[in-house]
């Protein structure tokens, strides 16, 4: 049977295509990470992976030419988090080889710039980034935001009101770690969909098929 739908190409997602999809985050094991000791941990248990979700988060800057250090690193399985607070404990060797590690992809999306601001902490050789906007450009999606990438893929809808909340804090606010286990965990689970060749959620479809009533 035809389907009604445009072209992927053709699909532009609104704000209010998205909120009608329903509210999900990560809801597996969250760690952060801000010791060596957990750092070294983190590392043996995602050597074990052969795919981790990726981001990154900085304190956002309020004032112009004022600008701050890649605070926290996000890795992510399908059922565990590791928050990895760099401005408390660096950026560790035992890390580093898992961001060099050719045999485990990490993948995430506008990760050139999130690259870049770990290697301000420590220079190293990316081992099998994989950039989601490339994936999904490939299967005809344009809409290359994580929040519409997951609504794509997933048919879900993320929160993004941590964005700008403060990564360089004491403690990290139980909503702070879970908006940042999401956007790894999403990565992932848009990484996966794409090989599976989804490249439009069958909740998606319904709304927007509705939508052209």
């Amino acid at each position: 049977m035809k389907s009604n739908m445009p072209e992927q190409s053709q699909i532009k997602l609104t704000s209010e295509d998205i909120d009608k999809l329903p509210s999900q985050q990560f809801v597996g094991d969250i760690v952060v990470v801000d010791t060596i000791a957990l750092a070294m941990q983190a590392a043996t248990e995602m050597a074990q992976q052969h795919i981790l979700g990726f981001d990154t988060e900085t304190r956002p800057s309020f004032k112009r030419g004022v600008t701050h250090k890649t605070a926290l690193l996000q890795l992510s399985s399908t059922n565990k988090a590791w928050l990895i607070r760099l401005n408390k404990i660096g950026l560790p060797n035992c890390i580093v080889k898992i961001l060099e590690d050719t045999n485990i992809v990490k993948a995430g999306v506008a990760i050139r710039d999130d690259i870049k601001g770990l290697q301000r902490w420590h220079q190293f050789v990316p081992g099998s980034f994989v950039e989601l906007q490339n994936m999904a450009l490939e299967h005809g999606i344009e809409d290359f935001s994580l929040k519409k990438l997951a609504a794509h893929i997933m048919g879900i809808k993320i929160s993004k009101r941590q964005r700008l909340s403060n990564w360089e804090a004491k403690m990290l606010l139980t909503s702070q770690q879970n908006y940042a286990a999401t956007d790894a965990w999403v990565g992932l689970e848009c990484y996966l969909g794409l090989q599976k060749g989804i490249h439009i959620h069958p909740r998606l479809e319904t709304i927007l098929l509705h939508s052209e009533e």
